[in-house]
């Protein structure tokens, strides 16, 4: 089905999702799946892998349109979503700054980038091509793409997978600085527990396949209080309202 308007800035009632394996077997992704994400607000996906979270960040970007239900974007989200995925997709016969200016509408190509290309360590690299940066600069530039089309959401998909976690670390308070210059409605799939209670307001806990909604986890506390004894008091927290989620 094609989305549909409302006030909620995003809202997800996905009834059914299906799929055949390469045997031709009906697998069931996800079923009854329905979650809100308010206005600016940044939560997180969490559960297992395999369990549907990219099924459902594939359909709320239109790559998927074979399932049963709905979904409501933001006010003119339609136009204004960013995507950060698993990989950077650069082009590789662009330099950093003309992957990002890419992203632009033609409009706005000649805006100014200084302080977004600053702020992600980018400001000396903007002339690179992507075969001259590491896997965590590549991720820095597709995270500089996304934010400059200044989105009416944001979606991420595991944009930290397979980076050692020094540089993950990293990357997450990148994101973070940015996001809080230029805040948006963000939903970031991940199943790091740990990154999901660093970044989000508000954790939306998946089951196992079919994935459905298990319950959600609110993190009311400011960012820059969660030190690492707080950390480990809302790991603890969180592990006893839903025990067994890793």
């Amino acid at each position: 089905m094609q989305p549909v308007g409302g006030v909620v800035p995003l809202r997800v009632d996905i009834a059914e999702k299906t799929f055949r394996s390469a045997q031709g077997v009906s697998i069931k992704a996800l079923q009854d799946l329905s979650f809100e994400v308010r206005q600016g607000e940044f939560a997180c996906l969490l559960g297992p892998s395999g369990c549907g979270k990219t099924t459902t960040l594939r359909i709320l970007l239109g790559l998927d349109k074979d399932f049963s239900g709905s979904f409501q974007l933001p006010e003119g989200g339609s136009d204004r979503i960013a995507a950060v995925f698993q990989e950077p997709v650069l082009l590789p016969w662009r330099t950093v700054e003309q992957n990002v200016r890419l992203a632009l509408p033609k409009s706005l190509r000649t805006k100014k980038l200084d302080g977004l290309f600053d702020t992600l360590g980018l400001a000396g690299m903007r002339s690179l091509y992507p075969a001259e940066l590491s896997l965590g600069l590549a991720r820095r530039a597709a995270l500089a793409r996304a934010f400059a089309t200044e989105p009416a959401v944001l979606f991420l998909d595991e944009p930290f997978a397979s980076l050692d976690e020094r540089t993950a670390e990293r990357l997450r308070h990148l994101l973070l600085t940015v996001w809080s210059a230029r805040p948006t409605t963000a939903l970031m799939v991940t199943h790091n527990l740990r990154e999901a209670l660093m970044l989000s307001d508000r954790i939306i806990v998946l089951a196992q396949r079919p994935a459905h909604v298990l319950g959600m986890f609110d993190v009311k506390l400011p960012r820059h209080y969660r030190n690492p004894q707080v950390m480990s008091d809302l790991l603890r927290s969180f592990q006893q309202k839903f025990p067994g989620v890793a």
